[in-house]
């Protein structure tokens, strides 16, 4: 692969102009696609095959509701301040008052008075009455001043002396991709690569190639959505914060290792070449690395799941594109400016391992650091293990939800009307489980079977009668659980009913908001045993093919999880318990979104492997050389660990940008990315892996005979292009010597 690299990296060079218009058009033709035909989801998440999906759509099917497109509901939860009955005056009156003022909101169709005699919408006590507003028309554009105008009115029904709150919603809006705090994480990111490189023009050329790649990654992820299916609101925003992160790193591998080609004298088409071929190398088996974790998303046969995954992915592989690709027209343009000006006067003066190390800094304080860590590695893995595992600590505590009841934010009106109503209407009033009843020959009698079932039940509050669909084979009932969508004993109740129904001739399914879900949140805590266990397979098979040992793989997988733990740890601290939330916009004090266990998994098992590539890779060059172990550990941790340390800080300040998102899902699965990249690159892979190596020694690179044997290698380190022997410069010596 090398030598592919090699000479592909030589062609992009010499051929600029083509490989710049070629991207040129494919991200021109990407962003004519997306402009004229992307698509976004309702942003619903369901599991096609649950039993709760299954009747949802035999539900839709048997019982049509006419003219839903574009309408929407939001209730006004009204409460007297003294506990007085809000059916006496003046309140009353007020509240006729307000039903048909709010009749002249934008877009409403009707409102339903509290006091309806057919449905009246009034507390047991008494002190709180709900009104309903009905909504036609809307739209993603209009929604959010539809909204905005409904919550003015709200603050004019305060000032009547009654307790008054907004429930509900309109529409999905799509959170915005770049926000302030992203773009202030880039340049962040940015700083960090001149602090890295010494040099604007390598810092802007690295920042550059990955901005490209973003752009054509998330225009290719909108064109696909035109094509193919509507794309979910969240799934562009994770393609960018993780294109935006690799694309970072990936160039700033391949820079590093041309930067030291030229110190060390080559022209600069050998020294692109030589780069590509070898840092290319690495960045070509870790991107691939990272691309079958995020596509093994779809092993779980979730829906968007899958798309996130594969959207994020599609990005990566652009990212790797692009550092293979145009990045080397930028090195062959730039030439020896990506250098510092100190430097481009004494090209060629060092040696291979100067020009290596040039790049470090603070490589005399790593060195201390590595001879620590190695001459102390009980100590060592000890401390580091240890803070891991504390950061895990809080994932014992972890809760997970699909959709959060009132929404994600317990300060806003939306919450404090779904509370109130909780409070004085019951906690499962709002998310009533709906059972269907099928039966194309004694429908009548088992509905009144299921319904005197349901009854007798425990957590059950109130069973409505049954409602036969129009083809009369169906029958819904609507079953009021004491406890709200969230609680344990709702979950009991769901479970107990389908095992309790199965003596029934009909079909009993339960579905609803509530029990869709349950469905989605069992089934994503089952996939993600599977997923944990083909990444850990998947790592273990890569990293002994790499590394050729068995161990060290075993050690690699091990921190990974180590790191995994720690990323969703401190993530379940601050938005589950609140613990530094002043900190982030998000809000918290809420159970984590079903789906980021999963996702966290997926991107962070390929990030960390990234980091072990890069770092170990040069162990073992030195310990082929004839290194002792501890000897090969320095020398590969004092040529590798600076660009490390860059890499990892530069992703943690992309990651972080996004930290600060207001979306919580956004903002969860940032920080849980953040730490967890702090915890692999900082502390496993430049504390637990040498120490553990240390405490090995020599049997750290033990691996059977016959393995070795049908093991494929893999030249990360570009041996095959030594005998190369600088092909364009022999070339024209060959040339020189014919004339």
């Amino acid at each position: 692969m090398a030598r592919f690299l090699y000479k592909l990296g030589i062609y992009s060079a010499r051929h600029r102009l083509l490989v710049v218009l070629s991207w040129a058009t494919i991200l021109v033709t990407a962003g004519l696609v997306a402009l004229t035909g992307m698509r976004f989801s309702d942003g619903a998440f369901e599991i096609p095959g649950t039993e709760s999906s299954k009747a949802l759509t035999e539900l839709e099917r048997e019982f049509p509701v006419v003219n839903s497109d574009g309408d929407g509901i939001l209730q006004l939860v009204l409460r007297t301040e003294d506990g007085q009955p809000i059916t006496n005056e003046p309140f009353a009156s007020n509240i006729a008052t307000l039903t048909e003022s709010a009749t002249s909101l934008s877009h409403v169709s009707s409102v339903r008075s509290p006091f309806d005699p057919a449905q009246p919408y009034v507390s047991p006590d008494r002190t709180t009455a709900v009104l309903t507003l009905n909504f036609s028309g809307i739209s993603k554009e209009n929604a959010e001043e539809v909204y905005a105008e409904a919550e003015t009115f709200v603050e004019t029904v305060r000032n009547s002396g009654l307790e008054a709150e907004l429930g509900g919603t309109l529409g999905n809006p799509v959170p915005e991709i770049l926000g302030p705090t992203e773009i202030i994480g880039a340049l962040m990111a940015f700083a960090v690569l001149f602090i890295t490189f010494g040099s604007l023009v390598a810092a802007g050329a690295n920042m550059l190639t990955a901005l490209l790649g973003v752009g054509v990654g998330i225009l290719g992820v909108f064109a696909s959505s035109a094509f193919l299916q509507p794309v979910g609101s969240v799934t562009p925003i994770l393609a960018v914060m993780l294109g935006l992160a690799v694309g970072i790193d990936y160039s700033l591998f391949i820079l590093a290792r041309f930067r030291a080609e030229l110190r060390q004298g080559k022209d600069l088409e050998t020294a692109v070449g030589r780069a590509i071929g070898t840092a290319g190398s690495s960045v070509v088996f870790a991107g691939t690395t990272v691309i079958i974790a995020l596509a093994a998303l779809a092993i779980v046969r979730i829906p968007f799941i899958t798309e996130m995954g594969l959207a994020a992915a599609f990005s990566v592989f652009v990212a790797v594109a692009m550092a293979l690709t145009l990045l080397p027209v930028l090195m062959r343009t730039m030439g020896t400016k990506v250098l510092p000006r100190r430097e481009q006067q004494h090209i060629g003066e060092a040696s291979t391992d100067t020009a290596r190390h040039s790049d470090i800094t603070k490589i005399t304080f790593l060195e201390k650091t590595a001879s620590f860590v190695v001459d102390a590695p009980v100590r060592s893995l000890i401390a580091a293990i240890g803070a891991l595992v504390f950061l895990a600590i809080p994932v014992l505590s972890l809760q997970t939800t699909l959709n959060t009841p009132g929404g994600v934010d317990p300060d806003t009106s939306q919450r404090r009307a779904y509370n109130i109503i909780s409070e004085e209407f019951g906690a499962g009033t709002q998310s009533p489980l709906i059972v269907l009843v099928q039966d194309d020959t004694n429908l009548v009698a088992d509905a009144a079977e299921v319904s005197k079932l349901l009854t007798s039940m425990n957590g059950v509050d109130m069973v409505t009668p049954a409602h036969a669909s129009a083809s009369g084979t169906s029958a819904l009932i609507s079953v009021i659980p004491e406890g709200g969508p969230t609680d344990d004993s709702t979950h009991a109740l769901v479970q107990d009913i389908r095992d309790r129904s199965g003596h029934i001739d009909a079909e009993v399914s339960v579905t609803g908001e509530t029990a869709v879900s349950i469905d989605v949140d069992a089934q994503l805590n089952e996939a993600l045993v599977l997923y944990i266990a083909v990444i850990v397979g998947l790592s273990l098979v890569l990293l002994v093919v790499l590394f050729r040992s068995v161990l060290i793989p075993l050690i690699a997988t091990l921190g990974f999880l180590l790191s995994l733990g720690a990323g969703i740890g401190v993530t379940v601290a601050v938005f589950q318990w609140s613990w530094a939330d002043l900190l982030f916009s998000a809000p918290t004090g809420s159970p984590l979104l079903s789906l980021l266990p999963i996702l966290i998994v997926g991107i962070l098992f390929g990030l960390a492997m990234d980091y072990q590539v890069f770092l170990v890779s040069g162990m073992r060059e030195a310990y082929t050389k004839g290194y002792s172990p501890r000897e090969a550990i320095l020398d590969g941790f004092s040529k590798s660990a600076f660009i490390v340390v860059a890499a990892a800080t530069i992703m943690a300040a992309v990651f972080g940008g996004f930290a600060l998102s207001p979306s919580p899902l956004v903002a969860s699965i940032a920080l849980a990315l953040t730490v967890g990249v702090i915890a692999d690159a900082f502390i496993v892979r430049m504390i637990i892996t040498p120490a553990a190596m240390s405490l090995l020694g020599r049997a750290a690179w033990w691996i059977p005979g016959w393995l070795e044997k049908v093991l494929p290698t893999i030249d990360t380190e570009g041996h095959g292009l030594d005998r190369l022997k600088d092909q364009p410069r022999a070339a024209e010596r060959s040339s020189e010597l014919v004339s």
